[in-house]
C-alpha cells in the first residue's frame, strides 16, 4: 500500500488480525473494527468502505459457521431482519454521501460500538420472548441501509437488539448477527459495484490477516466467552477513530 510504510503496514497487520479475532469471537464481521483502524492510519474515504465490507464477508461467513456447527443459529430469528435488511443494503451501499457527513455518522457508529463492546447496553435477558415480525422488519431495513452506507454489517447495532428485546440468548445473537452482517455486507457491495467502476485493489492484500483472526476468534467464541483484555484494547481503539473523525 503506497500510503503505508513497511512498518506502518506490519502494525496495521497484526492489530487486524486482533480485531478480527475478537469481532469473530462474539459472532460479527469485524467492520466498525476496520473502519476504525482505517481511519486511525489515514486510509482514503474511497478504499475504506469497500474494504471493511470485503473484510466483513469473509470473517462473518467464518464465524456463522462455527457457530451454526455448534448450533447457536435460529432460522426464525434471522430471517425477520434478513428480508427488509438485504434490500436495504444495497441501497446503502449504492448510495455516496458526503465527506464530512460520513465521517460524523461513522463517529456515531463507533461510539455505539464501543458502548456494546463495554457491556453498557444489550445484556442478556433470563426470559426469551417470540419475535416481534412488524419490529423486525422495521428494524432490519434501518439497520441495513445504514450498513450498506457506512460499510457495516449491522451486527453491531442487531445484537443488542436482540439481547434488550429478549428474543434470544448470547450465543443466538451471535450466530444470528453473524448471517447477517454476511448477506448485509455482499448487497452492500454489490450496490458499491454497480455505482463504482472499480473495486480497491488494495482491499485483497488484507483478506489473509482478518482470515487469521477471524478463523481463530470463531472457534474460541463459538465455544468461550471472549477475552476480556482484548475487548478494552479493541474499545480503546474505537473510541481514537472517533474522535478523529470528529476532530480531523
Amino acid at each position: 500500500m503506497e500510503f503505508l510504510s513497511t512498518n506502518l503496514f506490519i502494525v496495521f497487520a497484526v492489530i487486524l488480525v486482533c480485531i478480527s479475532f475478537l469481532y469473530a469471537s462474539v459472532g460479527h464481521g469485524g467492520a466498525s473494527g476496520y473502519l476504525a483502524l482505517m481511519a486511525l492510519f489515514s486510509f482514503p474515504i474511497l478504499i475504506i468502505k469497500p474494504t471493511a465490507l470485503l473484510l466483513n464477508i469473509f470473517v462473518s461467513g467464518i464465524s456463522f459457521w462455527y457457530f451454526k456447527k455448534n448450533k447457536h443459529f435460529k432460522w426464525n430469528l434471522f430471517y425477520p431482519f434478513a428480508i427488509t435488511s438485504i434490500p436495504a443494503a444495497f441501497i446503502g451501499g449504492y448510495l455516496t454521501i458526503n465527506t464530512t457527513l460520513y465521517k460524523q455518522i461513522l463517529g456515531v457508529f463507533l461510539i455505539i460500538a464501543v458502548l456494546r463492546i463495554l457491556g453498557v447496553f444489550g445484556k442478556e435477558q433470563t426470559a426469551q420472548k417470540p419475535v416481534n415480525l412488524s419490529l423486525a422488519l422495521l428494524v432490519g431495513c434501518g439497520i441495513g441501509l445504514f450498513s450498506g452506507m457506512i460499510g457495516i454489517g449491522g451486527g453491531i447495532i442487531l445484537s443488542p437488539i436482540i439481547l434488550l428485546l429478549a428474543w434470544g440468548t448470547t450465543k443466538e445473537s451471535a450466530a444470528v448477527s453473524a448471517l447477517f452482517i454476511f448477506v448485509n455486507s455482499v448487497s452492500g457491495i454489490v450496490g458499491f459495484l454497480l455505482k463504482n467502476d472499480s473495486f480497491p485493489t488494495e482491499s485483497f492484500y488484507l483478506i489473509p490477516f482478518a482470515l487469521i483472526g477471524g478463523t481463530l476468534g470463531a472457534i474460541y467464541g463459538s465455544q468461550r466467552f471472549s477475552n476480556v483484555k482484548l475487548t478494552y484494547m479493541l474499545s480503546f481503539v474505537l473510541l481514537l477513530a472517533s474522535i478523529k473523525l470528529f476532530l480531523f
